[in-house]
């Protein structure tokens, strides 16, 4: 039976992407299929899948490198599957020695802003140029592409136009979604926020709506409904003061939860929302966690991103804003309130295209295929 190996820098061993659908789905048609991460410590087999994970991603380039390499001689894959460049370049002697592919899974803006936070100018500039030409080296020695969104195919996408690829998007397996439509309660609105709770993920922005709401409609009982966390000080210190400024009398935060119980946690939110920052990474990006509103039957309210635009058009179920126009957001809730079988068409239409053109049994199989197609010499 063919034998895939997944390669990972900065995702963990149970990345929804990677182990919840792409692994089992391999493994599903009889593949062996094992998943290198260097995200965090496990060894160990879940769900028939073989995970050899080590909390490696501190230590050097070589020592990360090593890893792979010695997990890739031990496995003898007939394929390789990349998520960051640093894994690329690790399979590349085994690639090149034993005529195997290396498909470059790009779901990731390389170099990502965060990268470059801890440089000053003008080294930040020396060090995005690098970093650029790292990706662009990984782009060489990778045999195939796949892109999780249209707008992750630059530039790799074009300046390797003759290799082959695939578009595949974040959709989730029905088996992980929990449909969730719910009738609003007169008088009551739960408006909810997931993820990393930061600035530039739009928590401020979010907040600042919300008050809008509760300023021009005091008589609605507004509850605010958070699922995440912040991964620095920064933004713990900065969370902590939104709390304070706008002291909502009914906020619920609850800690990231996991993968399998994610559409769970957020099963009582009226309205999902992700407000983040329109900068150039956010808007060519599609956010992943929009399809599993989508399949919980959630109206959203998100950034007017061109990432979202371009792969889905009008959003049917909700709307795409300005993230800084508190006014309109609020507008739009209050909207609903005023008129809930509008709110009702958007939750049964939210749900309607997920089952019929967004979930993984839509592109399950042009996964399967392309990986096959990879395999032939």
């Amino acid at each position: 039976m063919p034998k895939v190996l997944f390669l990972t820098t900065s995702h963990n061993y149970d990345d929804d992407r990677i182990f919840y659908h792409q692994a089992k789905a391999l493994r599903d048609i009889g593949y062996e299929v094992k998943i290198c991460s260097l995200y965090s410590e496990y060894q160990g087999v879940i769900y028939g899948v073989d995970i050899e994970a080590y909390s490696v991603l501190e230590e050097s380039i070589e020592t990360k490198i090593n890893v792979f390499r010695k997990v890739c001689n031990a496995f003898s894959p007939d394929c390789i599957i990349c998520s960051e460049p640093l894994a690329v370049i690790a399979a590349k002697k085994i690639v090149r020695e034993r005529e195997i592919s290396c498909i470059y899974d790009i779901t990731e803006w390389y170099p990502a802003m965060s990268m470059l936070e801890v440089y000053r100018f003008p080294v930040k500039i020396f060090q995005a140029v690098k970093f650029f030409l790292i990706q662009l080296y990984a782009g060489f020695l990778s045999t195939h592409f796949i892109f999780g969104e249209k707008t992750k195919q630059f530039p790799l996408g074009y300046l390797f136009w003759f290799k082959k690829k695939i578009i595949l998007p974040y959709y989730p397996d029905e088996i992980y979604v929990k449909e969730s439509i719910k009738k609003l309660e007169s008088g009551k609105i739960t408006l909810c926020y997931t993820g990393m709770i930061s600035k530039d993920k739009g928590i401020g922005n979010f907040f600042k709506a919300a008050d809008y709401v509760r300023q021009e409609f005091p008589q609605l009982e507004v509850k605010i409904l958070i699922i995440g966390s912040a991964r620095q000080k920064s933004d713990e210190i900065y969370f902590s003061e939104l709390l304070k400024k706008y002291s909502f009398e009914a906020v619920e935060i609850k800690k990231p939860t996991s993968f399998e119980n994610f559409t769970e946690a957020f099963s009582n939110a009226d309205i999902c929302f992700d407000l983040r920052e329109i900068n150039f990474e956010n808007n060519h990006s599609l956010p992943i966690k929009l399809f599993y509103f989508m399949g919980a039957g959630k109206p959203v309210i998100y950034s007017d991103l061109k990432g979202i635009r371009e792969h889905l058009g009008k959003l049917s179920f909700g709307n795409l804003v300005h993230p800084q126009n508190a006014e309109q957001i609020a507008n739009i809730i209050i909207s609903y309130v005023k008129h809930p079988e509008v709110y009702d068409r958007n939750a049964l239409q939210a749900r309607k295209d997920f089952k019929e053109k967004f979930n993984w049994g839509i592109i399950r199989n042009s996964f399967l295929d392309f990986v096959k197609r990879s395999l032939e010499k």
